[in-house]
């Protein structure tokens, strides 16, 4: 069982208007309720992949009773810290005319020290556990911020396989608990680490950085542009295809639950970099978040471009004569 752990989960509101008139009304936009978060995310495209997991997320107030009731509804299976303050939530506008898509986040809800400590024991349970544990998403505040390096810390403890993937003030302190594996978009890592990763030289660069912390893979990605990818110190270049951007919310998340399938199923890196890049390029061409199906991806996968940069890894094989 793969564990996903969200600590600050979303309440969608989606509003789909055929065209939008900016500075007046808009009336008949079609509304639908959706949950967000980007633990909760990969919990929902490892669903489309058939792998089992499990979510585990803090929920609070009427918005938290509603995400629960969508999370049932799309069978996500989860497991709710109860907390006093309101889930946080967001306001999605889609035009469909312009092919835009705004969002609109409200604040964050802010979470006890109390409400921390009883997710850090069920955290800790929970990782005992399951095969792997993927750490997804921001913070919600200052209280927050020690779960996730708690977390990794745990799966170290019990040799489990950890996938981090977040950003903000606490991401320092993730990479130095050394997570299995990493992956981040180079904004997130700009803004998080106060680093440029203008050319390939700063990137291979914090790529080499991530290896030297015990860091075993590390992805970065770059929306549309070349990603970068490191197994141990072995570099690779993933170019993905041209394909018309609709909305790129969950792509990154999509790309993690590959990076989880891969591992479970025993792909080799590279079978697992154009698994993972195609999910995350499905994904950018459509509305719907994470809902990239097996068969899709097994299409799609060869039209991914993936090369060596520097030295090549040697593989194998070792099939039965």
């Amino acid at each position: 069982m793969i564990l996903t752990v969200t600590i600050n989960p979303l309440l969608e509101r989606r509003f789909l208007f055929e065209k939008i008139s900016i500075g007046s009304e808009n009336r008949g936009g079609k509304e639908k309720l959706s949950a967000g978060g980007k633990g909760i995310n990969v919990s929902r495209q490892l669903n489309c992949l058939n792998m089992d997991n499990v979510s585990l997320t803090f929920l609070g107030g009427t918005n938290g009773k509603i995400l629960r009731e969508i999370l049932i509804k799309e069978r996500i299976k989860t497991v709710p810290i109860r907390v006093q303050n309101e889930t946080r939530e967001a306001i999605v506008v889609i035009d469909e005319s312009a092919g835009k898509v705004t969002t609109f986040f409200a604040s964050n809800s802010q979470i006890s020290s109390d409400e921390v400590n009883e997710y850090l024991k069920k955290l800790e349970k929970m990782i005992e556990n399951c095969e792997m544990v993927v750490f997804s998403g921001s913070s919600s505040c200052k209280e927050t911020d020690i779960i996730f390096p708690f977390g990794i810390e745990t799966a170290n403890k019990y040799d489990k396989i950890s996938i981090c993937d977040t950003y903000g003030s606490h991401l320092k302190d993730c990479i130095e608990k050394a997570p299995t594996i990493i992956h981040n978009n180079v904004s997130e890592i700009e803004k998080s680490l106060n680093i440029s990763l203008n050319s390939e030289k700063e990137k291979i660069a914090f790529l080499n950085y991530l290896y030297s912390k015990g860091v075993k893979q590390s992805f970065l990605t770059n929306g549309e542009l070349t990603a970068l990818a490191a197994n141990f110190d072995f570099l690779y270049e993933i170019e993905p295809p041209n394909i018309k951007n609709v909305d790129s919310t969950g792509s990154g998340d999509g790309f993690v639950a590959g990076i989880a399938y891969s591992l479970h199923n025993d792909l080799t890196f590279e079978e697992g970099l154009a698994f993972a890049a195609s999910i995350g390029a499905l994904n950018a061409g459509r509305l719907e978040v994470c809902s990239i199906m097996i068969n899709e991806i097994e299409k799609f996968k060869m039209s991914i471009r993936i090369s060596p940069v520097g030295k090549k890894m040697k593989t194998l094989d070792v099939t039965p004569c």
